[in-house]
Parts: C-alpha cells; structure tokens; sequence
C-alpha cells in the first residue's frame, strides 16, 4: 500500500514581524506563533522622512540592526496567497528601500525552525540613524512629527503594544521613559 503524506502545507511560507507587523499584519495568515530570531535586533536606527518626521526634522522608526536577536511573532501564510501577500509586504516595508528583504531562520516558541520572510534595516541607506545613544534618539524623537503624527505616539504605541503582547524590550522601554521626561 503507498503510503500518502499530507502536502497541503508544502508551499505555505512565513512572515516575521517585529513591529506594527506584530499586531497590525495586515495579510491573511493561517498560523501565528512567537517567534525569536537570532542575530538581528529591534532598534530604532532608520530616519523618518515621511511617517515620523521631515527632510529636515527626521523622526526614527524601528528596522532590524544586526547584533543581538529579537522576539516577535511568525506569520504562516497560504502558499496559494503567495503572491498578494509578497506585494503587500513590498509595497509596505521596501517603498523607501531602506530594509533589504531577506529570508532568514526563526526559532518558533513550540520549537520549529523556520525560514521567514524578514526586512532587515539598509546600514548603507542614507535613512539609515545607526546607534545612537538612547538620550540622542529620545531628543530626536520628542520634536519629530510626520504625516503619521507625533515620533512620540509612535514609539509610545509601539512600547504599549509590545507590552500587551508579553514582549519586552527593555532598549525601547528605556528610550520611552526618556521620551516621557523629555515632554514633561
């Protein structure tokens, strides 16, 4: 008798999200599990020239910085949906071109690796801040605004978010308290 395997998931690929894909992912998914990936770190290290700040004024959002790793979550996807998710995906975090989009292995809280589709910060992109120390990106993001608002409500929603999701980031925490002393 041949023996039948199950390949309906064959084709289904992952999406890993370390901010506002977290919890705003914005694509169908079938499966979401916490997910860590090694080697790359949340940071606030790309210059908002739109959302967050100006030309002249830039603001700072978040982009994966090499060093370090991150917790997030793993997005499983329908192969069949490849496509639509791939270009909203493209159309949301490369218009700027200041992620590369790369495929890299997660390590899924019930203990499967697998490879995701991740966007991980430019360092040679004119937007991309670097390290900074946490009070000179607290003092960038008190006075920057964008056509998304204040650089502050970003982060401040961010550090929220990721605190009712049970993710801490003590980095992001740090900087948000600076940011409340600062408006204060």
């Amino acid at each position: 008798m041949a023996m039948h395997t199950d390949n309906r998931h064959d084709n289904d690929f992952w999406v890993f999200g370390y901010g506002s894909l977290m919890w705003r992912p914005g694509f169908a998914h079938v499966e979401t599990v916490r997910a860590r990936l090694h080697g790359y770190r949340r940071s606030l290290c790309i210059y908002s020239h739109v959302h967050r700040g100006t030309p002249d004024q830039p603001g700072l959002v978040l982009g994966l910085d090499a060093g370090g790793s991150c917790l997030g979550m793993g997005f499983r996807v329908p192969g069949d949906m490849t496509d639509e998710v791939m270009v909203y995906l493209r159309e949301r975090e490369m218009s700027h071109s200041v992620y590369h989009e790369k495929w890299l292995r997660l390590q899924l809280a019930d203990g499967r690796k697998v490879e995701a589709v991740t966007y991980v910060a430019d360092r040679r992109h004119a937007q991309y801040a670097g390290l900074l120390s946490h009070e000179e990106a607290a003092a960038i993001i008190t006075s920057a605004h964008g056509e998304s608002g204040a650089n502050i409500d970003y982060v401040t929603n961010t550090v929220a978010h990721l605190r009712n999701m049970r993710v801490r980031d003590h980095t992001l925490e740090h900087i948000d308290a600076l940011i409340r002393s600062n408006a204060a």
